[in-house]
């Protein structure tokens, strides 16, 4: 195989998403099977099935049992919009996490003490086996699971205050910000950073995926004076969500 070109897998793979995507494949239409790919490439039942596998990695295709393999409908991705810091005066949580000031939704939220893992440890500037607040959320829009976000909070800052559980308490649920300030502690500065995966098998039970669908990932840390107070991964399904970024110039 010459530089640059493709595996056999890839050139099927690539022409049958063509056809998905210009609609000579609609929705709901079933793949040409293993067989008739074979025939038609002139390839190996190997090679029809590592591109029927691709398709499938790529959330164009869904298998049926003992049905064959169909052709997905392909949602109109939405925007989940998002800026710097969160409205303050009685943001929800909703809000917090999405910017945009038409959004509504619901959430589902459940707080618990754990032991930071190394990861959480050096986002928030702590030692492994720290306690913190581990908050989890699930967000639905029009009651459609949408969004997914567990945060982390130092208990060394918020442990035996009023602000302790995020979401309980007299400004539960008003946000790291004012929370933060409840008790004399100050953020001045938050960073995302965007990534992107393959879903993991209960982030998609939990937001309605199949295997294989790839998850956009936030990776969100608010500071005051350059220490963590709350870091956080907010995971969007990258079929149905654009990430939409509002930034002020100054």
């Amino acid at each position: 195989m010459t530089f640059g070109e493709q595996p056999a897998y890839l050139r099927v793979a690539g022409d049958l998403r063509k056809k998905i995507v210009d609609g000579s494949l609609p929705p709901h239409t079933r793949l040409p099977s293993q067989a008739r790919i074979r025939e038609e490439y002139g390839v190996s039942d190997t090679v029809a099935l590592e591109a029927r596998k691709v398709l499938m990695a790529e959330g164009l295709v869904e298998g049926r049992s003992g049905s064959g393999t169909y052709v997905r409908e392909r949602p109109v991705p939405r925007s989940v919009a998002r800026s710097g810091y969160r409205p303050s005066g009685g943001a929800t949580p909703f809000r917090q996490e999405q910017a945009d000031a038409a959004a509504r939704g619901t959430w589902e939220s459940r707080s618990e003490q754990a032991e930071a893992g190394a990861a959480i440890a050096e986002r928030l500037a702590v030692q492994t086996g720290d306690r913190v607040m581990r908050t989890a959320y699930l967000f639905r829009e029009a009651g459609e699971p949408m969004m997914l976000s567990t945060s982390w909070e130092p208990l060394a800052v918020t442990g035996r205050t009023p602000v302790m559980l995020p979401e309980e308490g007299p400004l539960g649920g008003m946000g790291v910000v004012e929370r933060m300030r409840a008790i004399d502690v100050i953020v001045d500065n938050v960073t995302e950073e965007v990534g992107a995966r393959p879903g993991l098998a209960e982030e998609l039970h939990l937001l309605g995926g199949v295997p294989g669908h790839v998850v956009l990932v936030i990776q969100r840390t608010y500071y005051a004076s350059g220490r963590p107070v709350e870091t956080a991964d907010v995971v969007i399904p990258a079929d149905r969500y654009r990430v939409a970024y509002h930034l002020p110039v100054k």
